[in-house]
């Protein structure tokens, strides 16, 4: 198998690419339907042609380069060679821009170096990386159905903020950038606050910088809810409560709130600084048809709606009565685990929450009753759809690629339900196993495993992290 290194073959290097260094032709060059140039060492020539010794007349030091001296003026010679150059080069492009990856690959080579001058070739590559596989931990649907993608060259026009908060979640990544990881993110959380209060209208370049801000935080435990906050009251200074049915925002707008609105669910956060403002049920839920997926979570908006009611109009028999929405099996998987941790979590919010339950109108299904079933059933029929899944994405690698990363919330709340997992340690296993090597799963399954070992039924999973200064996400 290939390596990839910031080193590679000519063409790859010219266009800021990754280079796979296989020899004695990069694929990825091979993929595109580029020529590769190769890694021969090259000398470095002056402008134009070589004029004298054996390399006369080349424009590369290479002997195959070395042409037969036509007659003519160089002048009008150097004109001839520049459009025979042009043509392969035009082919090579024709040849990317079928199918839309590969239109936004070109795209993004044409961005990179305008979005910023002054960024270094390290911080370019980062972000390039950050385009290329790090945007995609952001959603877990298709790369398709992502809005932010190809919009991300404009936004970074409009936030000064968003280019290094971009590079920042991409080292935030990789485990072996941690040093410089922290630099970055300090660097990238003071132009954020500085950008945010000179703000007086909140353009949608500086809230996907915040929001993406937020992401980075949650996903290390550092503090990001006050970042929602912020946000939050610069929007409402500007009608933000009118903007149903008087305003109509536009999609990437709607879709930046519904963001927002997710990461505000207090379900989706452990060790939470700030209180719920209630963005979903505020501004997202009356907004329009409840059909359709949601692309940070995965799960269909109606069932969305059903998690932003814990604590208010929402009950287990709402969950319970949930219809469903169409969708492939992994989706369903992927649902049904969500559905019974909702329940689980509605449970735990019984037993640590004293305030009354109000009702309303927006859940459809909602019902008085109770539903009757056991926590073990629920864990093991949680775990089960889980491994379903997981063993569909071995068989169908190609399906859904992005779905695991929306299998975070159900895992942690099966493991929150202790007395379960103390009998049934198999199952701890089970947890174990699937965390991957991400900073976020090793936070969380370090607080499983104290969880567990502790074995206090009084322990709140919030108040221990709250202990730690940690402010987690399960998104």
């Amino acid at each position: 198998m290939s390596t990839r290194s910031y080193q590679g073959c000519w063409t790859c290097k010219r266009r800021r690419r990754r280079c796979d260094n296989a020899r004695p032709t990069c694929q990825n060059c091979a993929q595109r339907g580029v020529d590769c140039e190769g890694y021969e060492v090259r000398l470095r020539w002056g402008n134009g042609i070589a004029s004298r010794g054996r390399f006369t007349g080349a424009d590369k030091p290479l002997e195959e380069n070395v042409p037969i001296r036509p007659k003519g003026r160089r002048r009008d010679l150097s004109r001839e060679r520049m459009k025979c150059d042009a043509q392969p080069a035009a082919k090579s492009l024709s040849s990317c821009l079928h199918g839309l990856d590969a239109l936004l690959v070109e795209v993004h080579d044409m961005d990179l170096a305008l979005l910023n001058p002054e960024a270094s070739e390290h911080d370019r590559m980062l972000f390039d990386e950050f385009l290329r596989s790090g945007i995609n931990v952001l959603h877990s649907t298709t790369a398709r159905e992502s809005m932010l993608q190809p919009r991300l060259p404009q936004l970074c026009q409009e936030s000064t903020a968003l280019y290094p908060i971009c590079i920042a979640f991409q080292l935030s990544l990789s485990a072996s950038h941690t040093p410089l990881f922290f630099e970055y993110f300090d660097a990238a959380l003071r132009k954020f606050r500085s950008e945010l209060a000179r703000s007086t209208t909140l353009s949608d370049g500086t809230l996907t910088a915040g929001l993406l801000l937020c992401s980075t935080g949650l996903m290390h435990g550092l503090p990001w809810t006050m970042h929602l906050e912020g946000m939050h009251n610069i929007l409402q200074s500007h009608g933000l409560d009118n903007l149903h049915p008087t305003a109509t925002p536009s999609e990437f707008r709607t879709h930046l709130l519904e963001v927002m609105g997710v990461m505000d669910l207090p379900c989706f956060a452990i060790g939470r600084q700030t209180p719920c403002i209630g963005i979903w049920r505020r501004y997202c839920q009356p907004a329009g048809p409840r059909q359709g997926i949601e692309p940070v979570t995965g799960l269909p908006r109606s069932l969305v709606d059903l998690f932003a009611g814990i604590g208010m109009e929402t009950t287990e028999q709402s969950f319970w009565d949930w219809p469903g929405e169409a969708g492939s099996f992994l989706q369903c998987y992927l649902w049904e685990a969500h559905r019974l941790a909702g329940i689980l979590t509605l449970r735990k919010h019984a037993r640590t929450s004293e305030q009354s339950r109000k009702t309303s109108g927006f859940s459809a299904w909602r019902q008085p009753s109770a539903c009757p079933a056991d926590a073990t059933i629920l864990v093991s029929r949680i775990l089960a759809n889980l491994d379903a899944l997981r063993l569909a994405c071995v068989e169908r690698p190609a399906e859904d690629i992005y779905i695991n990363n929306a299998v975070v919330y159900p895992y942690f709340v099966a493991g929150l339900e202790v007395e379960v997992m103390n009998r049934n340690t198999q199952w701890q296993d089970v947890i174990r196993n699937r965390a991957s090597a991400s900073k976020q799963d090793e936070i969380l399954l370090e607080i499983l495993e104290e969880m567990w070992q502790r074995n206090d039924p009084t322990l709140d999973v919030d108040d221990l992290a709250q202990a730690k200064e940690l402010e987690m996400g399960l998104l």
